[in-house]
């Protein structure tokens, strides 16, 4: 069975998708962007990403998993040089359970303001 998830209270997707898909004990989450539910963008990109990983953390928790059951993440970043920004959330949400984890630049998000977005696989 797939089970797949929409979360009210979260940003709604901006295309033909769902937040997180559950199948097999295997869940995948779509690229959580630092866009609040009300459409409100911090200008900071740790403000961002701390609104993406409590996003990332509610659709995992919908799906019956958590950060520690996370086994590939990947973030993605308009500007690279600010990951040294980033690394304390990285540390402080992940903690002991190190997922693999793929960290790139990209040229542009879905809108000019984001500057961080963030994927996932993780277990139940």
């Amino acid at each position: 069975m797939i089970n797949r998830i929409l979360l009210d209270g979260l940003l709604k997707p901006v295309s033909h998708y769902c937040h997180a898909v559950e199948a097999n004990g295997i869940v995948w989450v779509s690229g959580l962007v630092g866009m609040r539910a009300d459409g409100t963008i911090p200008d900071n990109t740790v403000a961002q990403f701390d609104i993406a990983m409590d996003d990332l953390r509610a659709c995992l928790r919908a799906a019956g998993s958590d950060l520690d059951k996370v086994t590939k993440v990947r973030i993605f970043m308009t500007d690279i040089t600010e990951r040294a920004a980033i690394n304390p959330r990285r540390i402080r949400d992940f903690g002991e359970n190190l997922p693999a984890s793929t960290l790139v630049e990209v040229t542009a998000l879905v809108d000019p303001r984001m500057r961080v977005e963030i994927e996932c696989e993780a277990v139940l």
